[in-house]
């Protein structure tokens, strides 16, 4: 049975933070991507958030695509079923920086396609309209939502 969380501070001696863990850190990973430069970079991320549970995050200026995916060797108490086993990147992962204590703040969060469609559109210039060739009429350049 899994302990009631309690504070960092609050920990006794000899105990484990991980034993009062949701396993948040292996409940995502995030991939530092290209910054968006352009409506067609903004068209890609839209696209990608459009594929499920993908998240963007901006931190110390850096974009991040976050695949919100469980590892598969998570057990019922949230431990690692792969603990002999695991990958480099979990071997070198500390409680120090960890999410613990659900603190995080990033510079921008986007949960959805259309929070960053939204963002995109505020940011970028905004483009004219175009007159037609065909009897001068004014045809306005698709704004997607």
């Amino acid at each position: 049975m899994r302990k009631q969380k309690i504070k960092r501070k609050d920990l006794k001696p000899g105990e484990v933070l991980c034993e009062y863990c949701t396993a948040k850190c292996c409940r995502y990973f995030a991939l530092p991507i290209e910054t968006p430069k352009d409506i067609e970079d903004f068209q890609h991320l839209r696209w990608y958030m459009m594929h499920g549970r993908v998240s963007l995050f901006v931190e110390d200026d850096v974009w991040y695509l976050m695949v919100h995916a469980d590892c598969k060797h998570i057990l019922p108490d949230n431990r690692c079923g792969a603990y002999e086993t695991r990958p480099t990147i979990c071997r070198t992962y500390t409680t120090e920086n960890c999410e613990y204590d659900d603190d995080a703040c990033y510079e921008k969060f986007f949960e959805s396609p259309e929070q960053i469609w939204e963002y995109a559109e505020a940011i970028m210039p905004q483009k004219k309209k175009k007159k037609s060739r065909k009897k001068n009429k004014e045809v306005a350049l698709p704004v997607l939502a």
